[in-house]
């Protein structure tokens, strides 16, 4: 069979449709498990109820929302054996290494812990409870650190040789590993997840105290994502510049993409807003301040950066996509920080949870984290293109010997499916979300060893129960 460049872009919009769905649920489920890691912790030192009924409500969140990660997640691995078997045969030998050790260190270690996290709370001693919390938390981390490597090293390949027929083997696994763009993309990602929760509790923590000011631990909420905000947001921006200067010498492409520069000019202009014309090679109705790009890429006043048409046409990422991304994620990277600033300026003067202009802000904020993640990840992506393997395995080369009729099937039944299954999790998640928490809140179900007490699990869960614990 052949496929034409419809099946192509129609096997890209697949993959790039399940990897949207897939993404913000590790990153929100990497972020909350650290945040339950640090509620129990205050808890554990302090004594104080709030933290317990905080890490509570969201401990029933975040047992959801893991799920529907792992569910996303295995479904879009197919893939790499469906559309992308080429690129699974060429860079295998690399990739498929570094996913399996994801599987077998942080999903085992996650798996393993989950269940003492969700149901354990009574069950066993508080520091062994708190214990599979942080190996819970560490779990997230380490999934992380071995997705971003394999995603990095597609960016900035190293650590390998190449047979004559395109495939690629790992030379050192240290170099595959701790590829050159590897450290700025795992801060970077950690830290977007950090600030998505805390925009959503935060949001979550403004919502409840619209309704109710004195709620304890609503307050609470909002006044831990506030302290977030304003501490992660500008470390955020300087991770980003420094990436930005990596990417730079790495994928010089992928930044005059971005930035919408056709030309290589001294004092390279800042252009604000635009439209990337690839046809006229030229980027209208441009607004730019000069000398500004210079100083923010090559920290020089007249320093300049090679402009896409340095590059040949088929080797060039399609600008427009790539600028809008980058500006949104930008653009709304800064307005989490001015939040934060706002926050800090409010808790200063004594009105944090008095402020209802901020309160609602938060609430309309509360997708920002997500749709900032999305908007990166699209810039890191359609900027590698047209490679997968940056420079040395095209995309057109990477796709499986598939047709566009059966491109077309898979994607429609995926869209199908996920806004079923994932917009009826979606709806589930924000119910919990609306129920304001309360003293006592109660997690996943808890108790004593139900064998123990001589009950059947069923029962155990049944609060009605006259033998259950929290009836009598």
């Amino acid at each position: 069979m052949t496929h034409g460049i419809d099946a192509l872009i129609l096997a890209r919009a697949q993959f790039a449709f399940t990897l949207g769905f897939h993404i913000v649920l590790p990153a929100f489920s990497i972020g909350l498990a650290s945040y339950l890691m640090v509620l129990e912790a205050l808890w554990l030192r302090t004594g104080r109820q709030v933290y317990l009924d905080v890490f509570q409500y969201w401990l029933k969140i975040f047992a959801i929302s893991f799920a529907m990660g792992v569910v996303s997640g295995v479904v879009m691995s197919y893939q790499f054996g469906t559309n992308w078997a080429v690129f699974s045969d060429k860079a295998g030998p690399v990739i498929g290494p570094l996913m399996g050790y994801e599987v077998m260190t942080a999903f085992f270690l996650e798996a393993g812990f989950l269940g003492v996290m969700l149901f354990g709370m009574n069950r066993v001693p508080r520091v062994v409870h708190f214990m599979a919390t942080c190996l819970v938390a560490a779990g997230s981390l380490m999934s992380a650190f071995w997705i971003l490597s394999a995603n990095s090293w597609m960016q900035t390949p190293q650590g390998f040789t190449r047979t004559p027929d395109g495939r690629f083997f790992p030379a050192d696994w240290w170099a595959v590993i701790f590829n050159p763009s590897f450290p700025y993309r795992l801060a970077h990602m950690v830290i977007a997840s950090y600030l998505t929760v805390a925009f959503v509790v935060g949001a979550v923590g403004a919502y409840h105290l619209l309704r109710d000011k004195q709620n304890v631990a609503a307050r609470t909420m909002f006044s831990m994502a506030m302290w977030m905000a304003v501490i992660v947001a500008p470390i955020q921006i300087y991770v980003g510049d420094a990436h930005g200067l990596n990417t730079l010498q790495y994928q010089p492409a992928k930044i005059a993409a971005l930035e919408g520069d056709f030309e290589s000019i001294p004092g390279q202009p800042l252009i604000l807003f635009g439209w990337p014309n690839m046809k006229t090679e030229t980027t209208d109705y441009e607004i730019s301040i000069p000398h500004l790009g210079a100083l923010i890429l090559t920290h020089t006043w007249d320093g300049s950066i090679k402009g896409l048409k340095d590059f040949p046409p088929e080797d060039r990422p399609y600008s427009p996509v790539v600028f809008f991304a980058f500006r949104i994620m930008v653009g709304l990277g800064l307005l989490m920080a001015a939040a934060g600033i706002a926050g800090l300026v409010q808790r200063i003067r004594g009105r944090l949870y008095d402020t209802r202009w901020l309160l609602r802000t938060m609430v309309v904020m509360a997708p920002a984290g997500f749709i900032a993640l999305l908007a990166g990840w699209t810039v890191t992506e359609v900027g590698r293109q047209p490679f997968t393997v940056y420079g040395l395995l095209r995309t057109e080369h990477s796709v499986s010997p598939i047709d566009l009729p059966g491109v077309a099937t898979s994607i429609t039944a995926f869209a199908v499916v996920y806004f079923i299954v994932f917009g009826a999790g979606l709806v589930f998640l924000l119910r919990l979300m609306r129920r304001a928490p309360s003293v006592g809140e109660s997690g996943p179900p808890k108790g004593i060893p139900v064998r123990s007490a001589g009950i059947t699990p069923a029962q155990a869960l049944d609060e009605t129960h006259p033998e259950h614990p929290v009836a009598s």
